[in-house]
């Protein structure tokens, strides 16, 4: 579909709700500043993970999904859920390419959440003309797929299986190097990492494994939080910034990648700590689901400074995990890590909740995940933030110590919308239907991308007004 203004934008609501009848007669999306370019429902499947990779002369989002069986309607097959593949070249009309189904099971027990993605021309090894997907299979394996025909993927090749738990990966196209969330029989965790040589991704190598001291085979004691997952600077920046925790216990780990990558292997308390720089522990309720690091970031206040004028930053993301709000509000919090070894929280940011009364409307309301793709129209400009029942918030982020709200988006309810339900302490079970925005990424063209875990679809968005004068487009 197309949409020119807002009138048409308007008119889309009022069809949308009066094909999903009267329940949803009053509901449109609610913004500010951002607006709806277009829109797909994935075939209704609960997605986790928007992935916009530039193929040839088109652009492809390759989006994960929590479980689930639906009906792919490309070849009329009830399928587990797994990958969405869309072409959004053109992001006012959304196409559907391909589904690979996941792991069979419903919500976190299956399907295939995370997915990343590398040219073979950047790789290092690979076969140049071919495009790879790296995905994880549920909680059981680490997959390679060739998607140089995105509408045709294939599998490639298992990097490794038998596992009890995955989640979000980093993959450094120009080396290959592969960082793995993987949940390994023998650890005391159910999330580590497993760093691999993919850069022929036909023939992965092993490098190692590592984790937080304490979560390593034959340890004893409290076991610390599983990682979520990292973000690699790369080769140049020499930098790994890890998150383990989703609601609690959150650990911001910074790493050096040479030493993380050369050192001594043997997962010894020694050699785990090793290649760490620094680490900020989190209150007990908070957790580090990403950890997106703002670096060499220049402080207008302190230009005239003789020191303090450029700083170091990491973006914490905590994931609200509980609906209705009967846990600690998980939110975003802002880290000075100039001085690596001694990091510290400058500050949080959280979205009011008295601002559209989003306790009392159903599922989730709290942050869960960042952008991560940074195009310099955004890089140090604009950070965008998955709010669940509260959609997407643009945050300027161009003085760190003060974050402010320019622009948001709550998708309107679809037909497809599931409920979330919630059993307080006495009484009965009670159900909403809620939007659960879920997460985020941005393109290179600026387009802004929302999944929805409760099956309302993906909503591709634009800046306007104020908030994208502060992007340089």
């Amino acid at each position: 579909m197309r949409v020119h203004c807002p009138g048409a934008l308007a008119a889309l609501a009022v069809l949308g709700a009066t094909l999903a009848g009267p329940a949803l007669a009053d509901n449109k999306a609610e913004k500010r500043d951002m607006e709806l370019v277009g829109y797909h429902d994935l075939q209704g499947r609960s997605a986790y993970q928007p992935v916009i990779h530039r193929q040839g002369g088109r652009w492809i989002a390759y989006v994960g999904h929590h479980g689930d069986k639906l009906l792919n309607k490309l070849n009329g097959k009830i399928e587990d859920n797994g990958t969405s593949i869309l072409d959004v070249t053109d992001p006012h009309r959304p196409r559907y390419l391909a589904h690979i189904p996941g792991e069979p099971g419903k919500a976190e027990g299956g399907g295939a959440q995370m997915a990343r993605v590398c040219d073979g021309a950047a790789l290092p090894r690979a076969d140049k003309a071919k495009t790879y997907l790296l995905r994880t299979l549920g909680n059981q394996a680490q997959e390679i797929w060739d998607v140089s025909d995105p509408a045709k993927p294939a599998l490639l090749t298992t990097v490794v299986g038998g596992l009890k738990g995955t989640h979000k990966n980093w993959w450094e196209c120009d080396t290959g190097i592969a960082y793995l969330v993987v949940g390994l029989p023998e650890w005391r965790t159910r999330r580590m990492t497993q760093v691999w040589d993919l850069g022929d991704p036909a023939k992965p190598v092993f490098i190692r494994d590592f984790g937080l001291p304490g979560q390593q085979p034959g340890a004893s004691g409290p076991v610390p939080a599983d990682l979520h997952g990292m973000i690699s600077t790369g080769q140049k920046g020499n930098r790994i910034y890890f998150g383990y925790g989703t609601n609690r216990e959150g650990v911001l780990q910074i790493v050096d990648r040479k030493k993380l990558l050369e050192g001594p292997k043997e997962p010894t308390v020694e050699n785990l700590l090793y290649p760490q720089l620094g680490r900020l522990d989190l209150p007990p309720t908070n957790g580090a689901h990403t950890t997106l690091p703002l670096l060499r970031m220049p402080l207008a206040e302190f230009a005239k400074d003789a020191v303090g004028a450029v700083r170091d930053f990491v973006m914490i993301v905590d994931e609200q995990i509980r609906n209705e709000c009967q846990e600690t509000r998980q939110r975003v919090w802002i880290a000075d890590v100039t001085d690596e070894a001694r990091p510290f929280n400058v500050l949080n940011f959280n979205v009011p909740e008295a601002s559209g009364g989003f306790c009392s409307r159903g599922g989730r309301f709290g942050a869960h995940a960042s952008n991560e793709n940074q195009p310099p129209m955004y890089a140090k400009r604009l950070v965008f933030v998955a709010w669940f029942n509260a959609g997407v918030r643009a945050i300027d982020i161009r003085d760190p110590y003060h974050p402010v709200e320019v622009g948001h988006y709550i998708p309107a309810l679809t037909g497809k919308t599931d409920k979330r339900c919630v059993k307080p302490p006495e009484g009965k079970e009670r159900c909403k239907v809620a939007i659960q925005t879920n997460n985020v990424e941005v393109d290179d063209r600026g387009y802004i991308y929302i999944v929805d875990r409760a099956n309302s679809g993906m909503h591709i968005l634009q800046l306007i007004g104020n908030a994208r004068k502060i992007a340089k487009f």
